[in-house]
């Protein structure tokens, strides 16, 4: 979490754009094994990768997406690609790899990259437990977690998002979560961004990410309070459970969760940091 931390806040102390540093934070996650996002993402149903990301700049309301990506190192970056240099939001599967192919910038990986052992043992485990229990198969709570996000305001005060994900430990038929899609797991706008990680399916049938912003853009509301409402009622009234990362234009910081503990790291404009997994 520090080293993300300082990636972007480097990018930022320099002058750069929250754009640049949303991604290079995010890159520096998927880089990391230690998260459900590039090397370390999860593995599907069939003993694969199939990777999702999505950024979104504030002050354009620009947004790029992509999803199912198996050969793409750093899919955050191929996400940026697609909303600067094509005229489409959303990519999947072979076509966004294909486009990849038109970019010299992105770097390509054979999908064993991803592997580690940890999650071929939650794939194993996964997968016995759902041959001995075949009616909980649908359940998924708390059967996920590590998805990436990063929140960045920088000194022009434009604001930007990135989110990605390996999606759920044995997910199968393309299975899709929030982490792509705009206004479900990624937004920003001039006045909040916002990051989601949890059960997908919920954060796509509550729009968690442009619901805290729209509470703060309708009515007014803090940041704070919106997600909290959304993350903390809505949310799990629906039977999910998940949280979000968000900072507005005033630099306020909000990290609101449902779970017994989020991995989460900050550093506010004053310069202070930290770092958390569990509640204080």
């Amino acid at each position: 979490l520090d080293a993300a931390l300082d990636a972007g806040h480097a990018v930022l102390a320099g002058g750069g754009s929250a754009l640049d540093a949303v991604e290079a934070a995010a890159r520096a996650l998927e880089d990391s094994p230690r998260f459900n996002a590039g090397h370390g993402a999860v593995f599907d149903a069939e003993g694969r990768h199939e990777l999702d990301a999505s950024v979104m700049e504030g002050h354009t309301r620009r947004a790029g997406a992509v999803a199912g990506l198996t050969t793409i190192r750093n899919p955050v970056s191929l996400a940026r690609a697609v909303m600067e240099h094509s005229p489409h939001v959303m990519l999947i599967g072979a076509g966004a790899e294909a486009f990849a192919d038109t970019r010299d910038d992105i770097e390509r990986v054979p999908n064993a990259y991803f592997d580690t052992d940890h999650r071929r043992r939650e794939l194993e485990q996964a997968q016995a437990r759902e041959r001995a229990d075949a009616d909980g198969a649908g359940d998924l709570k708390g059967k996920y977690f590590g998805t990436i996000g990063a929140v960045a305001l920088d000194a022009e005060g434009r604001i930007a998002t990135a989110t990605s994900t390996g999606g759920m430990t044995n997910k199968r038929w393309g299975r899709v979560g929030d982490t792509p899609l705009v206004g479900a797991g990624t937004w920003a706008d001039e006045r909040c961004g916002i990051s989601g990680t949890g059960w997908g399916e919920f954060f796509i049938r509550c729009a968690v990410a442009h619901d805290i912003a729209a509470r703060v853009e309708y009515r007014g509301d803090t940041l704070q309070a919106a997600a909290d409402e959304v993350i903390l009622r809505t949310v799990p009234e629906l039977g999910g459970d998940g949280g979000a990362i968000a900072l507005d234009r005033e630099g306020n910081v909000v990290m609101s969760f449902n779970t017994s503990g989020m991995y989460r790291g900050w550093i506010r404009p004053d310069g202070t940091r930290g770092t958390a997994i569990f509640r204080e």
